[in-house]
């Protein structure tokens, strides 16, 4: 699409419906996201058909405004041929970029619609330079950053990125790093990451110390206040992001017009109601704690009665931001004709090539004095459109245009702009490819997959009758030195799935120090990890998000030597990920057989609504659900240096069933348990035995 010259940042609004992007257009948005339907992170959105998104491109379009649309969910083999038709129907609307996670959609979006530009969806969890240099390789021109970014990182990732980086700035916060969660998936059977999310986080789960035994959660410890970085626009603007983006596709018109309306004014370094952005949707008010460096308590919020009667005062007035459109279009106008000609020709054009003529009803009379200021005046009357007078230009004979009456002008300048913009209304669809999708092999069923197991410390390393049976043995990276070297043949090390601060550059410095020293690989958790893991053998891991044949076959031409299929995908659906090398060499998969699975991984600490400081703080936790049940917390390290993980407290089990999960390798992650429970659970996988305690079959036997 052809647009005026955009200022910079780029305003990205949310449109989950129609209602909403007719706001947000009309409110001053420079570009909006919109989903289409069945394959975005927000299924329960308005979203869009094939045909309402062709006309909701051509609405944007001929206002200047870009179409984002959202491929972002995780999926699954059988739907591929679905995803393909999804991204025809896109390139078909003239849509200007879609938004994707899996690199499968990115790969169908490169084979049948390369004129489509990519932007990299924060589910991708893309937060360091080499994430958004990895995304550069790969055909991306846009990395949208993760929301756990202080300013010093973001101002980083933008110095040294080849592409353009977005940054969401005002609206809600999920308490786990997107694309890092599975907690509405395994407790309520609704996957954030397949567009689902039932928002688990926004119920109580309380960290209050001295619960009884049993007793029910009241305090929601999860639940995180929402974004507001737009006091924050001009160090924003200072970095280099090319987009500020507005979170809420599930919220309102009137949201949606106070959020644009605040972030153009903020923009232009000029106020804005900050009473009215706060009154139209907040959880006890807003935070910017993420961009600040501050990680505590004043972070998380709830919304409360007096917030939603707030929001019913403030909607009226956040619905005058939209009654009329924005006036953005320059219109230069071209008067021809005249007295001498029996009439006026009036030329209306744009800055893009777009040019129209209408012709007067009646003939001109000779003019008692100079007409041009009249004419003038009455073709700047452009309210009510998206155009904006730039000019008005005389060609006519020597008569000059003579007298019409200031009704005719008015109705030429309607007649023109109407036609004008009907004009740059008309599709222009995107050219397409017709392919043709891979045949995958399936995984065969029926044979036990060899075992291997991860420690989250080298302390928990059973007996050495235990180590001879475990194919590999997984570790994380800061483990290194704890490792005895002759069990480095079958050890892997595991990369961090999140990587803040100086965490990314330390893990490249153990890296580089690694060659020759005999471990068997690296478990890579991040795009990111791609670009600097070898010389080691890499394995595809947890925090990749593997479900499908396509994504897991351009994982292996990134390198990976092994894959992790992701614990959300039914047995069903997990037979179809068998890649392969290009010399038909098959590369092996794994799944979870036993684990605590981490649920969230959040840089946030819940326990800060009830701890002060992290002095003293034995760096774990629990949270209390509204069932009586602890859900354990673990934290990396003190502050905004640290990774808090939030663990299910019943555990995933398969050992009797092994001959049913259709992998290589089946893992045991071993996270909270002692040692001796650690030889416990390897004696029931060793001999496929029942478990001897409360366990979940997750969700292998779901129908996904």
């Amino acid at each position: 699409m052809e647009q005026t010259v955009l200022q910079r940042p780029e305003i990205l609004a949310p449109a989950g419906n129609a209602d909403m992007l007719r706001a947000a257009v009309f409110a001053g948005a420079d570009a909006v996201y919109l989903g289409l339907d069945g394959y975005n992170a927000r299924r329960s959105a308005g979203n869009f058909d094939p045909d309402v998104l062709r006309e909701a491109v051509c609405f944007c379009h001929a206002r200047g405004v870009a179409v984002h649309v959202t491929l972002n969910t995780l999926v699954y083999a059988a739907e591929l041929g679905g995803l393909a038709d999804a991204v025809r129907a896109v390139a078909a609307a003239g849509a200007d970029a879609v938004i994707v996670d899996d690199l499968a959609t990115a790969q169908l979006v490169r084979s049948i619609a390369p004129g489509l530009r990519l932007h990299g969806s924060t589910q991708m969890s893309i937060h360091t330079a080499e994430g958004a240099k990895m995304l550069a390789k790969l055909g991306y021109s846009r990395a949208i950053l993760a929301r756990e970014l202080s300013l010093a990182e973001i101002e980083a990732v933008v110095k040294a990125s080849p592409i353009e980086c977005e940054v969401f700035v005002h609206g809600a916060m999920c308490m786990s790093m997107s694309g890092q969660c599975m907690m509405s998936a395994f407790l309520g059977g609704r996957s954030g990451n397949r567009g689902a999310c039932a928002g688990p986080c926004r119920l109580p789960f309380d960290a209050t110390n001295g619960l009884r035994p049993g007793q029910p959660g009241k305090a929601c410890h999860l639940s995180l206040k929402d974004m507001d970085l737009v006091p924050h626009m001009a160090q924003l603007k200072a970095a280099g992001v090319a987009s500020i983006k507005i979170e809420g596709r599930l919220r309102t018109p009137e949201y949606a017009a106070a959020a644009v309306t605040a972030c153009r004014a903020a923009r232009a370094g000029q106020p804005y109601d900050e009473a009215l952005l706060r009154d139209i949707f907040s959880r006890s008010g807003f935070s910017d704690a993420y961009l600040v460096g501050r990680n505590d308590g004043t972070m998380f919020g709830v919304r409360t009665e007096a917030d939603a009667a707030a929001t019913r005062a403030a909607t009226p007035k956040a619905r005058e931001l939209f009654r009329r459109e924005l006036e953005r279009i320059p219109v230069h106008f071209c008067v021809s004709g005249g007295v001498e000609d029996g009439g006026i020709k009036l030329t209306a054009f744009d800055d893009n090539g777009s040019r129209v003529n209408v012709y007067s009803a009646d003939e001109p009379q000779p003019a008692q004095k100079d007409p041009a200021p009249g004419i003038e005046r009455a073709l700047g009357k452009t309210g009510g459109t998206p155009f904006t007078c730039a000019g008005v230009e005389f060609a006519c004979g020597e008569g000059g245009p003579g007298f019409l009456p200031g009704s005719a002008w008015n109705e030429m300048r309607r007649e023109a702009l109407d036609k004008l913009l009907q004009k740059r209304s008309e599709p222009a669809p995107l050219a397409t490819k017709e392919i043709t999708l891979p045949e995958y092999a399936e995984h065969e069923v029926g044979m036990i997959p060899q075992l291997a197991a991860r420690f989250e410390t080298a302390a928990q390393l059973p007996g050495a009758e235990y180590l001879a049976k475990l194919r590999y043995l997984i570790l994380p990276i800061r483990e290194v030195d704890a490792v005895p070297q002759p069990l480095r043949c079958k050890t892997l090390l595991e990369l961090p799935r999140a990587a803040f601060g100086t965490v990314e550059p330390d893990t490249m410095r153990r890296l580089a120090a690694l060659e020759g020293s005999g471990f068997a690989g690296v478990v890579a958790n991040n795009l990111a990890q791609f670009g600097y893991a070898s010389p080691l053998p890499v394995f595809g891991g947890l925090g990749l998000n593997v479900t499908n044949p396509m994504s897991a076959a351009e994982y292996v031409c990134l390198g990976a030597r092994g894959l992790l299929v992701q614990p959300e995908t039914a047995l069903t659906a997990m037979r179809a990920v068998a890649p392969r090398q290009k010399d038909g060499t098959p590369v092996p998969t794994a799944a979870l057989c036993y684990g605590h699975l981490p649920l969230m991984l959040t840089r946030a600490c819940p326990l800060r609504n009830v701890r002060t400081s992290c002095a003293g703080c034995t760096h774990k936790g629990k949270l209390r659900d509204r069932k009586g049940r602890d859900f354990p917390v673990r934290c990396s390290a003190p502050g905004s240096a640290g990774m808090r993980t939030v663990f299910n407290p019943v555990p995933l089990y398969m050992g009797d069933r092994l001959t049913e999960m259709p992998v290589d390798l089946a893992v045991a992650a071993f996270t909270l348990e002692p040692a001796d429970r650690v030889e416990e659970v390897l004696t029931h996988l060793f001999h496929q035995q029942p478990f001897d305690g409360e366990f979940t079959r997750g969700l292998y036997y779901t129908n996904n």
